[in-house]
């Protein structure tokens, strides 16, 4: 019996003793009829490519060698049984290929790799298909986004990649469209406008999933207070087969479906309903044999608990994982992470579905790290609380209940009548960066941080941070310092078992692979290899790029390969400044992909030095004037520009010469550069505030000219 290299070959469970003979008996099948196995593609190029279905995703690893969904499986894992690149030779990884996206901006997506061809996504909600031998562009699609919904964005105009099924290629637009191309040559078969309200600051970023012949998808915005919901379409026609609101439009009424007049009780009647928030803007999973769809919501719109609904309340279906029913779209359980959010606590972050054996009992579980700082394990099958313990600082709970499954509130972050330091921060202990799960190690990879944010009630939505007095504002609580970190978690014994620190907070996910090893990439341009199990770095690859994507793995005619999408992005806030690999290197987006015995990565071209900040143009201003410009370039323009000087992805606004601050009103208001994404904010700001933000931007490069 001939076994591939780079496939897995040894299970310790009953289960995977029998998956993996299925899998023998199909490369035995393969080899006596001369063709590769599934999953290590052939020379030629499929006559009918992405042809997924349901059959095919519910038995991936009877082909390793193609990653078919967002996390290689409907259980979400990211673990590859791939183990041709291990332990031993793992140092020897080098270049295969690469390819550029044309981008300078944040890279998020998952590439999806089948039968020999990669479909992946650029900012802008590109698409592309190359051959996944050696990085030829077969085909790209350009949706035509206008650069204009880039100001209706929180966090860089980014998206996480495609869905395949049945010969087709599914990507969301950031101006909330749904699109099928055709997989031969990416000509659209068909477009449908999945916003509810297209004069409201939608967006999505996030790949879509196909379950049962609907594509899933759902939406963001919920910085702008807009209302969540998650929508399934046809794979054929696009058309609407249902749609799940995860808050109520208003106290009574009308509901859309049952489960709002459920959730309208956990809202005050005088709440704000402009939107409510509960985006569901990432993470989903699905278990075939339950047939339960998991689908995480984000923050309130505002986000203040005490602006949006002064009675109080729970305020569902917020910063919940929800379990629908793909048929039909109703709900069969849901579980709220953070009742009454206030600190933009999301529970849109990765979830994995795995069966752990727990007080000697095998459990099918649902795992999840959110942005509120504990990890979760819940029964799948009902939402039941097993446990819930602390993976990173966190001093807004003291722990989770068991009984009641709620948290327990410290105080320490209620800031509805002063200003506190809150842990973790808005940008939380774990965000949209996607973790792994390694079933040889049963431990969970989390791309974690510890941060913190200054939450301040003023008005309903202004925020501040960064402020100068957080020795005073943490008092005598012990304060971690701000770090980020690859976390390698014990779910069912709920502890840290290795960690590897990185110098940024904003980093890459997590691969674990059967050769032993995790990759992760971080933002000072470094690929890591670590050792699964004692997170000894066997590699460290420089790359010149900051990452924030997540790696994925995938064989070709026996070979094995690493890729990943290198472009660092994302919210300007979530940096510490002074260590992302594009202080020192073009931040030029491209695919790697890696392989033993590769070639040496060729670094970017390297940025030319900043010089000094030019003359700043003389603005007869006032203390009042200034503070009102801070809020205002806080909430329109730091997320892209960056914060009270940090160094920004995007242009850094005190760098600005007398010339372009001549313009200065042309540019904000008047549209001068939308083409290139800059777009007016006329309809948001008057004249007297832009000259507000312009002044103080002028004030920021002064005082960074002084130090």
């Amino acid at each position: 019996m001939h076994k591939q290299p780079g496939l897995a070959t040894a299970n310790t469970t009953v289960f995977r003793l029998l998956r993996l003979l299925g899998i023998l008996a199909l490369v035995a099948l393969a080899a006596c009829d001369s063709k590769p196995p599934p999953g290590v593609a052939d020379s030629r190029s499929p006559a009918k490519p992405a042809q997924v279905d349901a059959a095919r995703v519910a038995n991936a690893d009877s082909e390793p060698g193609n990653w078919l969904v967002h996390g290689r499986t409907y259980d979400e894992q990211r673990y590859s049984p791939l183990n041709q690149i291990n332990r031993d030779n793992v140092s020897r990884l080098g270049l295969a290929w690469e390819a550029p996206m044309d981008s300078r901006r944040g890279l998020e997506a998952t590439p999806i790799v089948v039968d020999g061809i990669i479909y992946t996504t650029s900012t802008w909600s590109r698409v592309r298909a190359l051959d996944a031998r050696t990085g030829e562009l077969l085909w790209e699609h350009d949706p035509g986004v206008d650069r204009a919904w880039g100001k209706k964005l929180c966090c860089d105009v980014v998206n996480r990649g495609v869905a395949v099924w049945q010969g087709k290629v599914f990507v969301g637009t950031l101006d909330g469209y749904l699109v099928a191309l055709n997989a031969a040559d990416g000509k659209p078969l068909w477009r449908v406008d999945t916003l509810v309200d297209r004069d409201r600051f939608y967006s999505i970023t996030g790949a879509p999933r196909v379950v049962k012949d609907k594509v899933i998808i759902g939406n963001g915005g919920a910085e702008f207070e807009v209302r969540g919901y998650i929508s399934a379409y046809n794979v054929d026609s696009g058309e609407l087969d249902w749609r799940f609101f995860t808050v109520p439009g208003s106290a009574s009424g009308p509901f859309e479906h049952p489960e709002l007049e459920q959730a309208a009780t956990t809202w005050s009647p005088d709440s704000n309903w402009q939107g409510g928030g509960g985006t569901a803007w990432d993470s989903m999973a699905y278990d075939p044999e339950l047939d339960l769809l998991y689908v995480g919501t984000g923050n309130g719109g505002p986000w203040s608990h005490y602006a949006r609904s002064p009675g109080g309340g729970d305020n569902l279906y917020l910063a919940s994982i929800l379990a629908l029913r793909p048929d039909s779209g109703r709900l069969a359980w849901h579980y709220q992470t953070t009742p009454g959010d206030s600190w933009d606590y999301t529970a849109t972050q990765h979830m994995i579905l795995a069966d752990l054996e727990i007080e000697g009992r095998l459990r099918k579980v649902l795992l999840q790290a959110p942005k509120n700082g504990f990890f979760y394990v819940l029964d799948r099958g009902n939402g039941e609380l097993i446990s819930a313990e602390k993976y990173v600082f966190a001093n807004w709970a003291s722990h989770v209940d068991l009984d009641s499954g709620r948290p327990v509130l410290t105080g320490l972050a209620d800031y509805s009548e002063q200003a506190k330091y809150v842990f973790p921060s808005a940008a939380g202990g774990h965000n949209w960066q996607p973790m792994s799960y390694s079933p040889a190690t049963g431990l969970v990879y989390i791309p974690a941080r510890e941060a913190g944010w200054v939450h301040n009630e003023a008005g309903d939505k202004w925020f501040e941070f960064g402020v100068d007095n957080l020795e005073e504002l943490a008092g005598d609580q012990d304060i971690p310092p701000t770090r980020g970190y690859l976390k390698a978690w014990d779910p069912v014994a709920q502890k840290l078992v290795w960690q590897k620190e990185t110098a940024n907070i904003w980093n890459g996910g997590a691969l674990a692979t059967a050769g032993g090893l995790v990759f992760h990439g971080t933002a000072t341009g470094h690929l890591y290899a670590l050792h699964d199990q004692s997170g000894e770095v066997l590699l460290e690859l420089p790359i010149g790029t900051g990452m924030i994507a997540p790696p994925i793995s995938y064989a070709i005619d026996g070979r094995q390969y690493i890729a990943v999408m290198a472009g660092w992005g994302g919210p300007a806030f979530n940096t510490l400044g002074g260590d992302e690999a594009l202080l020192d290197f073009d931040n030029a987006g491209r695919l790697l992909v890696f392989e033993l015995d590769g070639a040496p990565v060729p670094l970017p071209p390297p940025v030319p030095p900043r010089g000094p900040i030019p003359p700043q143009p003389e603005l007869a201003t006032d203390a009042a004037t200034l503070e009102r410009g801070r809020l205002l370039y806080v909430y329109n323009c730091g997320g892209c520009h960056g914060m009270y000087g940090s160094t920004p992805m995007l242009p850094d606004l005190r760098r600005m010469t007398l010339e372009k601050h001549a313009l200065f009103q042309d540019i904000v208001l008047g549209g001068l550069l939308e083409n290139a994404g800059m777009s007016s904010f006329a309809d948001t700001l008057s004249e007297a505030e832009t000259e507000a933000i312009q002044a103080y931007i002028v004030s920021l490069a002064n005082a960074s000219r002084d130090e």
